[in-house]
C-alpha cells in the first residue's frame, strides 16, 4: 500500500524511536524508561502510528508484546533509517588503534575460540599494544541478550535469525570430520559408512544432548551409531579419544586444531552432512562505528588467515566486511 504525503508526515522520528524500542523491548513499561517517557505518552505514541499505518502493530501476550507480521516486515527499514541518522549526526572520528587505550570484546563458542582466539589476541598486540583482548563464552541461544546489554562487540557462532536492530553476516560454512587416536582405534582413512556406524561415538553437548543431525543422516542409509559418551565442551574431547577406541564428529575448524596439537587423525565422514553456517552478530547501530569497525575487519583477516593456514576448505566471505 502506497502512502501519501500526509500520511507520511504524520509519522515523526518520536514515533519511529517509539516503534524500535518496543521492538527490542516487547514491553511498555521498560520501552517508556528506555525512552525516559511516561507510558501513557508511549501509549498515545503507539495509538498515533497504528491509526496511520493502519494495523495494531503490536498485540498482548501475557505480560509481554508480540510485533504483528506488519511490524516484523517495516521493522529492518526502520533500523536502518534510525541508523543513518545516527551515523548523519555522530561525531566521526578517525580510529587510531596504535594510541588506543582499552578492550575488545568478543563472543564465541569454545570450537570456534580454539580455532581463532590465538591468531585474534596476537595480531591485536601487534597492531594496538594498549589493547586488551576479552572472549566471552557464547551459545547461540543468549548470544543476541547478551550483544545488547554490551557482553561483547560482536558474537560468532551459528546464530538464529536475527532482530532488526541487529545485523547477521555470513562467514563460513563451517563442514564436519571425523577425529579418532588411530593408535586406539586401528581404522584406516578413508572409512567406510559401515565402521563409521559400527564404532563407539563420543558426541559433544552443551546441554548433554546424544542426538544430533549426524543421526538423522545416519537413519537415512539405514544404520544407527552407538554414543558411548557425551563431553560438554571440545576441550575435554582430544582426552577422551587418546583413552579408548572411540570416533568423534567435530567442526573442520576445531578439528585440525585438535588434529595437530595431540596427534590425532582426521578424516572425512562417509557420508554427507549438513555445513553449519557461522555468521557474525553485531548491533546495526555499530555498523558504522569506527572502532567497531576496525575490530570486525581484522578479525575477518585473521580468521581467513587462520582457515587457510589449518588446511579447512573454506574461506570467509568477503560479504561480511
Amino acid at each position: 500500500m502506497m502512502m501519501n504525503d500526509a500520511t507520511l508526515r504524520k509519522i515523526d522520528l518520536n514515533l519511529l524511536l517509539a516503534f524500535s524500542v518496543l521492538m527490542q523491548e516487547r514491553n511498555v513499561s521498560r520501552a517508556a524508561d528506555r525512552l525516559l517517557l511516561g507510558q501513557p505518552g508511549l501509549s498515545a505514541a503507539l495509538r498515533r502510528l497504528r491509526e496511520t499505518l493502519d494495523d495494531e502493530l503490536f498485540v498482548r501476550v501475557g505480560r509481554g508484546l508480540q510485533p504483528t507480521p506488519r511490524a516484523l516486515s517495516i521493522a529492518p527499514a526502520i533500523e536502518d533509517a534510525l541508523s543513518g541518522i545516527e551515523r548523519a549526526i555522530r561525531p566521526q572520528a578517525d580510529f587510531d588503534p596504535a594510541s588506543w587505550q582499552g578492550e575488545f570484546r568478543i563472543g564465541m563458542c569454545d570450537n570456534l575460540e580454539s580455532a581463532f582466539f590465538g591468531p585474534l589476541v596476537a595480531r591485536l598486540l601487534q597492531l594496538s599494544p594498549g589493547a586488551r583482548l576479552i572472549g566471552i563464552a557464547s551459545e547461540k541461544r543468549d548470544a543476541a541478550r547478551r550483544l545488547d546489554e554490551g557482553v561483547f562487540d560482536f558474537s560468532v557462532s551459528v546464530h538464529d535469525e536475527p532482530a532488526s536492530w541487529h545485523i547477521r553476516a555470513p562467514l563460513f560454512n563451517q563442514a564436519s570430520i571425523c577425529i579418532y587416536d588411530e593408535a586406539q582405534l586401528k581404522l584406516k582413512a578413508p572409512l567406510s559408512l559401515e565402521d563409521f556406524a559400527n564404532v563407539a561415538h563420543v558426541t559433544v553437548s552443551f546441554e548433554g544432548n546424544a542426538s544430533t543431525s549426524i543421526d538423522t543422516a545416519l537413519s537415512r542409509t539405514g544404520h544407527v551409531r552407538r554414543v558411548v559418551a557425551t563431553v560438554p565442551r571440545f576441550s575435554a574431547l582430544p582426552t577422551a579419544l587418546r583413552a579408548m577406541p572411540a570416533i568423534s564428529v567435530v567442526p573442520e575448524s576445531i578439528g585440525r586444531c585438535m588434529a595437530q596439537l595431540h596427534g590425532l587423525t582426521i578424516c572425512a565422514p562417509p557420508l554427507s552432512l549438513p555445513a553449519d553456517p557461522v555468521t557474525m552478530l553485531y548491533r546495526r547501530v555499530d555498523q558504522a562505528d569506527g572502532r567497531a569497525r576496525w575490530f570486525r575487519r581484522l578479525f575477518l583477516d585473521v580468521a581467513d588467515e587462520a582457515l587457510v593456514a589449518s588446511g579447512c576448505r573454506v574461506s570467509i566471505s568477503r560479504a561480511a566486511a
